[in-house]
């Protein structure tokens, strides 16, 4: 992971993934999706979202609602 960056979401879905990263765009936050899906067997690995640190916490606070 690149320094300065910090994960506040993962799931396995693909379209959740998207969903956090929308979420997040919506009030300012930059966000990037990284996929850890294996190219061979699509049904394993996640999907992960990464902020900048100094936005880790508001994002957590703004996902909350999306891992239930």
């Amino acid at each position: 992971m690149e320094k300065g960056w910090k994960e506040v979401f993962m799931t396995v879905h693909e379209y959740k993934a998207s969903m956090a990263k929308d979420m997040l765009e919506n009030v300012g936050i930059k966000a990037v999706v990284l996929n850890q899906h294996d190219s061979a067997y699509q049904s394993f690995g996640e999907f992960s979202v990464l902020v900048a640190e100094v936005d880790e916490l508001k994002a957590v606070e703004i996902l909350k609602e999306l891992k239930h």
